[in-house]
């Protein structure tokens, strides 16, 4: 997993979304169902990149995600994006490697 930092990141990867479908995980690091998500994410077998904005210390970052795709924010909370959208999410203990694994092959 890679950390969005800045803005400038953010834009330029939702741009790489049009050549690239990815994985966008947000997170808190004082939530329990965040920690349990990342231990998810981390055990997933993809071929596609990951990304992770932690809320706390990311916040423009995180509002500015929840602004361009307008998509309600949640933590955690997993996106997938293609063609500068996001195409899929899911929150909390929905973050699964099965559900994960079901949702790329269905729409990437």
């Amino acid at each position: 997993m890679k950390r969005i930092k800045s803005i400038v990141e953010w834009q330029s990867l939702l741009n790489y979304s049009t050549e690239q479908p990815f994985l966008l995980f947000k997170i808190s690091m004082t939530c329990f169902s965040s920690l349990s998500a990342k231990k998810e994410l981390q055990t997933l077998v993809t071929d596609l990149p990951i990304y992770v904005v932690i809320v706390q210390m990311d916040n423009k970052v995180s509002k500015a995600i929840e602004s361009d795709l307008n998509v309600k924010h949640e933590s955690p909370q997993l996106l997938i994006l293609k063609d500068g959208k996001a195409i899929w999410q899911a929150t909390h203990y929905h973050i699964k490697n099965t559900i994960v694994t079901e949702a790329i092959e269905m729409y990437c």
